[in-house]
């Protein structure tokens, strides 16, 4: 063996060695000195080298294109509002009217003299999020974040505060439909909740946890999934279920797609500790877009009903039931007269298709039904006995017709915050009473504000003249200025004045 040789030889490899370190450590210092800008009291700033996309997403065409959410972000920020909703908690004496305002003492005189109440208000605020869909400043959010409000207050993107108006709501959903008066609104378009694909990006848009205007990405994990958070007996849940990050203060916020569309509306969390653990769920815009809908044209909500109590089928199920399985919805009981029932469905029947779509679980077919109104005609494939049979079956409303059950929607309605309906004949001759309205809702605005009653009085008169029917509150009260005085009565018999004054 050559050992000067390898020592020779050693000592070239490490002189070659040195030498690229060397230039490796120049060329170091030289990008550094490139990249270096300016350095004041030994704090070195340098120009920013821009990021590039390193993640990719395809298109509907299949394109290929970076997956980056800056732009998608830009689109929808101002069209999310944060909403404070404030609800009055009183505590009163013995009197059965409250204590007029100043205004009020010149109008009516000493009429309640001796009638005033000791009132201890300690309000309790709830904030949430919502999506401005038209630049009319209907806003949609949850019906839980502003259910029992007295006051109703939104806040945009550039934080401007409005007073909100309260237009409907429907608790089966928990969305709910309010509005501003503002100009120059920017504003989410809803897509087709249909096309939502499981694996898709998403982005939550809202104000979590008191941090206004926070945007979260995520992918679709599941559709049509029911967490039973829906205490309502005609509860729909069908909900879009994502992992982008949701938080209370999310509740009425947007989940959009990458084209800043909106697929859903932000509602709930499955959490053991009350905050993001990685599972949220969103009401899908086609239930969305029905409600405000109905909302809009009739009032309420029109719902179509089938009139059945069904389960999803499982191996389970169909080794219980004795019958072969198929991917349905398991027909456990159809409700006597029901729309189910007069087009010939029965129990033991299994839900396959709804107008060729397929029903693989009883939150599908709930939500494919809750988009449609009584009268519509459905047709069911539906498996009997191992065979396939279609069904065609026209949908009820809840008191078992097929006429859509509009409510009288006025503008001044939605100013005093309350729902009216006629008194019921048979209640009306309980009370003896030859005719009254009913208020059956209140929801923030100016009777809740204004005076401490209850759901369930019934007018009698207003400002001295007689009240029988909806139409009559609304041909006193529209147009109408300054003091306004309700007389009328409980159920239990219990006679009552209310005073209020509406803007001039």
């Amino acid at each position: 063996m050559n050992t000067n040789k390898t020592k020779s030889g050693s000592i070239r490899v490490y002189f070659f060695s040195a030498l690229i370190a060397l230039v490796v450590s120049l060329g170091v210092i030289g990008l550094n000195k490139l990249d270096q800008k300016d350095e004041v009291k030994g704090v070195t700033t340098v120009e920013m080298v821009k990021g590039k996309h390193v993640l990719y997403t395809a298109d509907d065409e299949g394109n290929i294109k970076p997956l980056d959410f800056t732009d998608t972000s830009k689109k929808v920020l101002d069209a999310v509002v944060h909403i404070k909703s404030t609800q009055m908690s009183s505590q009163y004496g013995n009197s059965r009217a409250r204590e007029l305002p100043d205004p009020f003492k010149e109008f009516f005189g000493d009429m309640f003299k001796g009638q005033t109440p000791e009132i201890k208000s300690q309000p309790r605020v709830g904030t949430g999020s919502g999506v401005i869909i038209n630049d009319k400043g209907y806003i949609v959010t949850n019906n839980h974040v502003i259910e029992n409000a007295d006051d109703i207050e939104v806040t945009l993107y550039d934080n401007e505060s409005y007073k909100a108006t309260v237009i409907g709501t429907d608790p089966t959903t928990d969305l709910a439909l309010i509005q501003i008066k503002a100009d120059n609104l920017k504003t989410m378009s809803l897509v087709n909740s249909d096309d939502v694909e499981v694996g898709e990006w998403v982005l939550a848009v809202g104000n979590p946890l008191g941090l206004n205007s926070t945007v979260t990405a995520g992918i679709v994990s599941a559709k049509a999934r029911n967490i039973n958070i829906n205490q309502d007996r005609f509860a729909v849940e069908s909900f879009i279920q994502t992992d982008a990050a949701i938080n209370p203060g999310n509740s009425g916020g947007a989940l959009v797609n990458l084209d800043g569309n909106l697929v859903g509306i932000n509602t709930a969390i499955a959490s053991r500790t009350g905050t993001y653990t990685g599972y949220g769920f969103a009401v899908p815009s086609n239930i969305v877009t029905k409600v405000v809908e109905d909302l809009l044209k009739y009032g309420n909500v029109q719902r179509g009903m089938l009139g059945v109590t069904i389960r999803t089928m499982d191996s389970n199920l169909a080794k219980e039931k004795d019958v072969d399985f198929a991917s349905g919805v398991w027909v456990e009981e159809v409700g006597e007269d029901s729309a189910a029932d007069k087009a010939g469905v029965e129990s033991g029947d299994i839900i396959l298709e709804v107008n060729g779509i397929e029903t693989h679980t009883s939150p599908r077919l709930q939500e494919i039904i809750a988009g449609k109104r009584p009268g519509d005609k459905v047709t069911l494939l539906v498996k009997r006995d191992g065979k396939k049979k279609e069904i065609e079956v026209t949908l009820m409303n809840r008191e078992g017709g097929t006429g859509i059950i509009k409510k009288e929607r006025k503008e001044v309605f939605n100013l005093l915050g309350a729902d009216f309906e006629t008194l019921d004949k048979d209640l009306a001759k309980k009370l003896d009473l030859d005719g009254g309205v009913q208020v059956k809702k209140l929801y923030p605005g100016t009777i809740k504000r204004q005076t401490q009653m209850r759901e369930g009085f019934i007018i009698t008169h207003i400002d001295g003249k007689r009240v029988k029917e909806v139409g009559d509150v609304a041909k006193i009260l529209e147009n109408k200025k300054g003091g306004v005085m309700l007389e009328g009565i409980y159920e239990n018999g219990d006679k009552y004045y209310y005073a209020f004054g509406l803007e001039s």
